[in-house]
């Protein structure tokens, strides 16, 4: 494990408690220097936007009993933030990149550590002991410990909140991959048999699209008091946890209330997949051909 430069696996496990540790402390601390601040919040999804409101939302990393490990809870709010309370925010999101970091490099080097990071972290800490023998959560959802906090760059006038929910991830695929992956599925079933032909009929050099839905999420449309240096006036980012908003009198700025679920239709046109066939060509795969 040592050769070619290496870290040992101790040396890794020490370094990622170490910065969970850390990265608890910091969240504490960001919950706690905005309660000090009187700053205002707002929760999306609850009446009360309190310390006890926020502490929920920025310290949920557990797995819920069949939750997809792909999947991640979102917790949509605003929290008006004084410039110490800002600083506090950003160090929080240091700490998440250093935890990611860390992560990357344990599953390139070490991957067979996972499951135990998933199981033994939240021991180290009491608290969490007791509230995870209280609510039947066992494991840590690692992408929602490293996810970033949403922050504004500057004071916000008004903040448009709507749903996104016509996302998609489309990945290229070429006719061999597109062939190992339909043979790791079953060879010897009837529709896998079947896709392999209309495969094997179209040039080995064809550039096929493998097409994920992702499921809805909510984006946040920024509109600042005053242009940046660079002379944006406003800016759109997804927000899956409180945005902080800096706030030097502790207010919030003006904002809607979308509704409560997403649209059940696509509400944006067509675009980066408008060159795609409307019918699967492995259905199986969700693969496309190009138009």
């Amino acid at each position: 494990m040592t050769q070619g430069g290496q870290r040992p696996e101790y040396r890794l496990l020490a370094e990622l408690e170490a910065a969970f540790d850390r990265l608890l402390e910091q969240t504490d601390a960001l919950v706690a220097h905005w309660e000090d601040s009187g700053g205002g919040a707002w929760s999306f999804e609850h009446e009360t936007a309190d310390a006890g409101w926020l502490r929920r939302c920025l310290l949920d990393v557990w797995y819920q009993d069949g939750q997809d490990g792909r999947a991640t809870r979102s917790h949509v709010g605003l929290v008006a933030a004084t410039e110490r309370v800002m600083e506090a925010a950003q160090e929080v999101n240091a700490t998440k990149q250093a935890f990611a970091a860390l992560l990357a490099e344990i599953r390139r080097e070490v991957p067979s550590l996972i499951p135990e990071i998933k199981a033994v972290l939240p021991f180290r800490h009491p608290a969490l002991h007791d509230h995870l023998r209280g609510t039947g959560l066992a494991r840590l959802h690692l992408k929602q410990c490293w996810r970033s906090l949403p922050l504004a760059e500057a004071p916000v006038a008004r903040v448009r909140l709507a749903w996104y929910s016509s996302g998609r991830s489309i990945k290229r695929l070429t006719v061999r991959e597109a062939e190992q992956k339909l043979l790791a599925l079953d060879s010897d079933a009837p529709h896998i048999r079947i896709q392999l032909r209309q495969l094997a009929g179209i040039p080995d050099g064809e550039p096929l699209a493998q097409v994920q839905a992702q499921a809805p999420l909510m984006r946040a449309n920024l509109f600042y008091r005053e242009p940046l240096e660079d002379g944006r006036t406003r800016r759109a980012m997804n927000v899956a946890l409180p945005l902080f908003v800096p706030s030097p009198d502790g207010r919030l700025p003006d904002h809607n209330r979308p509704p409560p679920t997403p649209p059940a239709a696509r509400t944006r046109a067509r675009r980066r997949d408008e060159r795609l066939e409307d019918v699967a060509f492995l259905p199986s795969l969700r693969v496309f051909r190009y138009r």
